[in-house]
């Protein structure tokens, strides 16, 4: 079953941590400051959306990224690349702990994690507007399983059939550009935090069908939005139209869907930005961070609570 693929390989990409490389010596005072304000500059002309926030010796650089860009949106990473080979230190996003164990496990339950409870069918989850909406989407479908099927394999299936998003099988990304960039300069690398691959594996096994709803339902919308809404929400991205990408129906339902709508490790993820980007602004030198755009633009998010706090954010919209 490819929603079984689907939520392994989240598993399992989580467990790919990015390289950690000895931290280089810093340069005299005067060359510091040079490049520093060069590594700005760069960032500021990178095909992606960015925010910079300085105090006194401590600059941190915010880059939101967005995942399964289409193969057919190009956007320019050059710049984004000089400016991550500069940094002193690069924070990646969350890596998780998991083991074959973890995926085999994830494998092993597809049943529980992938059907409905004996018996029951979507109709018993959703409201009668929704039903109607997911029945109107599947109108054309020659199987019927997806009634009894989960609703957060079908939120996956609606996503990646119907809405165009397709992880996996994306062009290049934010992070993937500034980990090699990183990779090549011997940069610091961090990720930001880990959760452990069992506790991702017991919330998919643990959660009820109920939990799913919301993210059922954003998912309905963004199928009926059609695939070019995919296409849409990149083009966006690399324009730096902020606000039109974290109100995309993909942006929308991944906001809610498993694991960044898991009521245990949602705040986690969060918390732990919050508490690298705190850890950035006293740590003197550049610190790049690169995390889903949604995380720093949306109401009460990063941004938000930087600006909250009385620092400069510097940077597109995102309001």
């Amino acid at each position: 079953m490819k929603s079984v693929a689907a939520v392994a390989s989240i598993v399992l990409s989580l467990a790919v941590a990015a390289p950690v490389h000895a931290q280089i010596p810093s340069p005299p005072a005067a060359q510091e400051a040079t490049e520093l304000d060069e590594v700005v500059v760069l960032a500021r002309r990178s095909g992606a959306p960015m925010w910079t926030v300085t105090r006194g010796d401590s600059t941190l650089i915010l880059v939101g990224s967005i995942r399964a860009i289409p193969r057919d949106v190009t956007w320019h990473p050059d710049a984004l690349e000089q400016a991550a080979a500069k940094a002193d230190l690069i924070l990646l996003p969350q890596e998780g702990r998991a083991s074959l164990s973890d995926i085999f496990r994830v494998i092993w339950r597809a049943r529980t994690i992938g059907r409905m409870p004996q018996g029951q069918t979507t109709a018993d989850y959703l409201s009668p507007e929704y039903q109607a909406r997911l029945e109107a989407l599947m109108a054309g479908e020659r199987s019927q399983n997806w009634r009894a099927q989960s609703l957060l394999f079908t939120s996956i299936d609606l996503m990646q059939d119907k809405a165009g998003f397709r992880a996996g099988r994306e062009g290049q990304d934010a992070v993937d550009v500034v980990r090699r960039a990183g990779q090549r300069a011997r940069t610091d690398m961090r990720p930001v935090g880990t959760v452990r691959g069992d506790e991702m594996v017991e919330s998919l096994i643990s959660a009820p069908q109920t939990a799913h709803v919301p993210c059922a339902e954003r998912a309905i919308a963004a199928a009926e939005a059609g695939p070019e809404s995919s296409r849409d929400r990149a083009m966006d991205w690399r324009a730096f139209r902020v606000p039109d990408v974290v109100n995309s129906p993909i942006e929308q339902a991944l906001n809610v869907c498993w694991p960044w709508g898991d009521p245990e490790l949602a705040p986690r993820l969060h918390q732990q930005w919050a508490a690298a980007v705190e850890t950035a602004m006293i740590s003197p030198g550049t610190t790049m961070g690169v995390a889903p755009v949604r995380l720093l633009a949306e109401e009460g998010g990063v941004l938000d609570s930087l600006v909250s706090r009385g620092f400069e954010v510097v940077g597109p919209e995102w309001k």
